[in-house]
């Protein structure tokens, strides 16, 4: 039979539809956006997502839109005068301003903004599933193949990252990781799959860097797999190092504007991990393609001495990003902004802020890293196995870090516990009268579902009314929604009726400030707008005879003032004597002019009168 780029089996007239791959996944794609959208619609609140980085994404997109260049990723309109260099990739905004323009053509601006964010993650969805399907049955056949493609399918379905609206990158993060496991575990070993794992590496690390650990395992991986089979794995080396080369050159050159050829920052795609990626893609290249077959201690030579002048590279080229990423933010912004921040949080914040979450986080990754661990040191697919505790391990290990590496680590999970249940199942079958057995079926499906762990979690808390609170169920640990976050519709309203200036906001509503109005705000919670998020804390912690000095110097016009804002609460709380706590005493000092009337918003505005 043919074998199509993808290796795909030509499939008979008479094989039933169902097992074939495109016509499952695509039934399973159905299914899940129909419940999705059934289920979210109904009692959406807004067409955007929850979480601030879909609405950023949203005022970034249409600044795109209105004409600011392809390279020019400033915020003019948030944090000081000359505004904040935002570090996301223009390769998620061009496919949703398409559709906005698109949707445009028949619809008015805000519906077609509705229209393209909630179709959005719906065309994500069948990439996903499609990698998944595949590797499951190139693996373990169409049994194993229905089981990933439902594990999947649950997983987007209970995914706050895949639900209507949101424009965040973490989906496309997600679809891609999915790409890269399932190439790499073709049990064929074809050229073609590893060089799409190489261009989906490529891509993510050009997405955000949030995927850079998974993408170093994965090049890990394929540089392994070379030392170990040497001649018979060198093809597709090759394929994996020229694709890497060749796609993160062309990334670079799309995405990085000309005069930022020579800096290196750590948080997206520069210099550091160009360098980086391209030198190892054609090392692995150059060393697969070695003459004369050399011998694995040969190549085990080879391969050391490229390591270390990769690492000694990335001490010359990019020292400053083999440390904490976070490591240059300032302390206070530590204390009071990063550590309330839900996907931030460690694994034992996480338990000790909401332990009933945690086993929605860590028990799926941790019982797949258990049962691939077993069946390496039983031998069963043992290369298969390894490739996925390597890349299920470190997305773990990142979010026993930052919580939000667990999805990655859930995501991957689905590829090992597919072929395990497939296994399973196929001993009960064998086996109908062993209840045992039937029980431990059943238990490993429920067991690889994340959304089981959570919703026991709250039962255990709740009661079994906790197994129908969908809402707690999706906030805030989930969807990481914003507690206390201020700014409705009527507040937007007032302010839209000042001039054009500048507010001084919490940092949580800094981001619906700019979709829904003209001003410019000095907070949003993103760090590379460190100077304006601390001018902010300095504006609440401050006496207020000394915040009017910051107010004068960053030329506020308006401060809106959110009293049951988490972080404004705890400058409330840090500083008595403080501008925020004065306010919530009802004191107002003589350079602040109430705006509207008390208790039509969330927002008490003031404007700040001139000298």
């Amino acid at each position: 039979m043919a074998d199509s780029s993808f290796g795909v089996t030509a499939e008979r007239t008479a094989t039933p539809l169902l097992s074939r791959l495109l016509p499952a996944a695509c039934v399973y794609w159905i299914a899940t956006a129909a419940l999705g959208l059934m289920f979210s619609l109904p009692n959406a609140e807004d067409y955007v997502g929850r979480d601030n980085d879909d609405v950023m994404r949203l005022v970034e997109i249409r600044d795109f839109l209105a004409g600011q260049g392809w390279f020019d990723l400033t915020q003019y309109r948030l944090g000081l005068a000359e505004g904040t260099l935002m570090h996301w990739s223009r390769l998620i905004d061009l496919p949703i301003a398409m559709l906005i323009r698109l949707f445009s053509l028949f619809l008015a601006p805000m519906q077609a903004e509705a229209a393209a964010a909630t179709l959005w993650p719906i065309l994500l969805m069948p990439l996903f599933l499609f990698p998944l399907g595949l590797a499951c049955r190139r693996v373990a056949g169409v049994t194993a193949m229905h089981i990933g493609l439902g594990l999947g399918a649950l997983f987007l379905f209970t995914c706050v990252r895949f639900m209507p609206g949101s424009l965040d990158h973490h989906n496309v993060q997600l679809t891609l990781a999915m790409w890269i496991a399932a190439m790499l575990i073709d049990p064929e070993k074809r050229r073609t799959s590893y060089a799409v794992a190489a261009f989906a590496c490529a891509l993510a690390l050009a997405v955000g860097a949030e995927t850079t650990p998974l993408v170093a395992v994965a090049c890990l991986s394929v540089a392994l797999q070379w030392l170990w089979h040497g001649e018979a794995f060198a093809a597709s080396a090759r394929a994996f190092g020229l694709s890497l080369t060749l796609s993160i050159s062309g990334l670079f050159l799309l995405t990085v504007p000309p005069h930022s050829y020579g800096v290196v920052t750590c948080d997206n795609l520069s210099l550091g991990f160009y360098a980086l990626s391209a030198l190892g893609g054609t090392a692995l290249f150059l060393l697969a393609s070695l003459p004369g077959r050399p011998r694995r201690s040969i190549r085990l030579l080879f391969t050391g001495a490229t390591g270390a002048l990769l690492l000694l590279a990335a001490r010359i080229v990019a020292p400053q990003c083999l440390g904490d990423p976070l490591g240059t933010l300032d302390p206070m912004l530590v204390e009071l902004w990063l550590r309330g921040v839900t996907e931030a949080r460690s694994f034992l914040g996480e338990a000790k802020a909401e332990p009933e979450m945690t086993g929605g986080f860590y028990a799926v990754g941790f019982l797949a890293l258990t049962v691939c661990l077993f069946r390496v040191l039983r031998g069963e697919k043992r290369e298969l196995h390894l490739i996925l505790l390597g890349l299920v391990g470190v997305a773990w290990g990142v979010a026993l870090v930052q919580i939000r590496g667990a999805f990655f680590a859930n995501a991957l999970s689905i590829l090992p516990l597919s072929l395990l249940i497939a296994d399973l199942r196929r001993v009960s079958a064998a086996d109908p009268k062993n209840v045992g057995v039937a029980c431990g079926y059943i238990a490993a499906v429920l067991a690889s579902v994340p959304i089981v762990w959570a919703v026991g979690g709250l039962v255990s808390k709740q009661g079994w009314a906790g197994a129908t609170d969908l809402k707690a169920l999706s906030a805030p640990g989930i969807a990481g929604g914003q507690a206390g976050e201020c700014g409705d519709p009527a507040d937007m309203a007032l302010l839209n009726t000042l001039d054009a200036g500048v507010v001084a906001a919490p940092s949580n509503s800094g981001a619906e400030i700019l979709r829904w109005t003209r001003h410019r705000v000095l907070s949003a919670p993103y760090h590379r707008n460190q100077k304006g998020m601390l001018t902010e804390l300095h504006i609440g912690l401050a006496p207020p005879a000394e915040a009017k000095v910051f107010l004068r110097g960053a030329g506020v016009t308006v401060l809106a003032f959110c009293e049951a804002d988490p972080q404004t609460r705890s400058l409330i709380g840090l500083k008595k004597d403080g501008l925020y706590a004065s306010l919530a005493r009802g004191e107002i000092p003589a350079y602040l002019q109430p705006v509207g009337q008390a208790g039509k918003g969330e927002f008490r505005l003031y404007r700040v009168l001139p000298d």
